[in-house]
């Protein structure tokens, strides 16, 4: 039987931490942490917050690798609607890194998290 895609959400969040866009800004804004945008590099393109490093889930796991050696870094993951995030995040949990959370919120969200990184939570 074939999953749908709410489905695959669902069990994909019960393995990941789930993070407002308030605060992944504002714990940044303290812990210098990675802001990872998960799309593909035209929705990114066309929709970028601020701050985010673009790498779509396909090679996420090649490039962190590339980009990011220390497993214990923090690491914020979105996308357009938190299922890319939510499998990305559990693929770097396989490769070793430790501290990944997915923010779990819609895209517009995601692009105040800048006005945020200064508020208190």
């Amino acid at each position: 039987m074939l999953k749908t895609l709410s489905l695959l959400l669902q069990q994909a969040t019960q393995n990941v931490q789930l993070i407002t866009a308030r605060k992944a800004a504002h714990d940044r804004s303290q812990n210098k942490g990675l802001l990872i945008d998960v799309r593909e590099s035209a929705e990114h393109f066309a929709s970028p917050a601020i701050g985010a490093i673009n790498i779509p889930r396909g090679v996420l796991e090649i490039k962190m690798l590339e980009i990011e050696k220390d497993p214990n870094r923090p690491i914020y993951l979105h996308c357009a609607s938190s299922l890319r995030a939510a499998l990305a995040a559990e693929q770097l949990a396989r490769v070793g890194y430790t501290n990944v959370s997915v923010i779990s919120c819609k895209m517009d969200e995601v692009h105040k998290m800048h006005q945020y990184s200064q508020e208190p939570i």
